[in-house]
């Protein structure tokens, strides 16, 4: 099965991904594990492509876009995020250091240790101008 939205990076862009994201959960019964895992590692993504992908917007190229596909393939639930902004891999850094009190706590810097924490996998690749970053959940049978 299979699903998509397409949206312009703004400030609408979350709250509609969210809400089709949380109607496709209902629709198909997910645990509340799932449904919150999925739904907050899109929101932080997300929130990343909106805030900077497109600031300052990529010279001479197409208009702004962003793209989410659901699949599903058994027990196995993917969000894909495309954005056509400037390239870049959320993966590929590693995780802002954990802190032992919040004097030493910086903003920022700790969405891909919270997306890592709640996904079975998150993947990153550059397709013909478009960042693909692949969200995996298993749901249990």
């Amino acid at each position: 099965m299979s699903d998509t939205l397409e949206l312009s990076p703004d400030d609408d862009a979350i709250p509609r991904a969210l809400q089709w994201l949380e109607g496709i959960a209902e629709r198909e019964g997910w645990p509340p594990k799932t449904t919150f895992g999925l739904t907050l590692s899109l929101d932080e993504a997300l929130a990343n492509v909106v805030s900077y992908a497109f600031d300052p917007l990529p010279g001479g190229e197409a208009s702004p876009a962003i793209a989410l596909e659901y699949r599903r393939d058994g027990n196995r639930v993917e969000v894909e995020l495309r954005d056509n902004g400037r390239a870049y891999d959320p993966t590929g850094n590693p995780p802002a250091a954990l802190v032992t009190n919040l004097d030493d706590a910086e903003i920022g810097g700790h969405g891909v240790r919270l997306m890592r924490h709640y996904l079975h996998d998150l993947a990153y690749k550059r397709e013909a101008g478009w960042n693909c970053l692949t969200l995996v959940m298993e749901t249990a049978p």
